[in-house]
């Protein structure tokens, strides 16, 4: 007696422990590709606050080295989104989620404010805050709880 056994998914779906591993992998790159940016971020000095706000204060001790860093990294990101534009993809996602919407509004203006705002202030942003947890956690663990706070409000309070 033969017995036909039916797959454990269905024609067309896709297999779900393949699609674990697949998962497990980009979990993984996106892990190294997170430490990669964050040892970047420390060896820029960007988990310094004094240096952010000394590239801040151009009349004062102006320290160029944020300017290259953003620099580095918008030529990063510019080569990244050619890359997927040129694959039809990008590595870790299904497509490429690129901003559609052009014009500037309130929402834009006063987040973009609140946030300059709070880097002036801090020295931090969300990036090298959390970087600095290695590295400086008595001054990151202050503003990381802020920012978690100022991310709920605005979610929860969003039109």
């Amino acid at each position: 007696m033969i017995l036909h056994a039916e797959p454990a998914h269905p024609a067309g779906a896709a297999d779900p422990v393949a699609h674990r591993g697949a998962n497990r992998r980009r979990a993984a790159l996106a892990g190294v590709i997170g430490a990669l940016f964050g040892a970047g971020l420390a060896l820029g000095g960007m988990t310094d606050p004094r240096v952010v706000l000394g590239f801040l204060d151009p009349f004062g001790g102006w320290d160029p080295r944020l300017l290259f860093v953003m620099g580095g990294g918008l030529a990063f990101s510019a080569g990244g989104v050619w890359l997927a534009r040129r694959r039809g993809r990008p590595l870790l996602a299904d497509h490429l989620q690129l901003p559609t919407r052009r014009e500037l509004d309130g929402r834009l203006l006063g987040g973009a404010a609140l946030f300059g705002i709070g880097w002036g202030i801090a020295g931090y942003c969300p990036g090298p805050a959390i970087a600095a947890l290695a590295i400086n956690p008595a001054e990151a663990v202050v503003f990381l709880p802020a920012m978690l706070v100022g991310s709920w409000l605005a979610d929860r309070f969003a039109p």
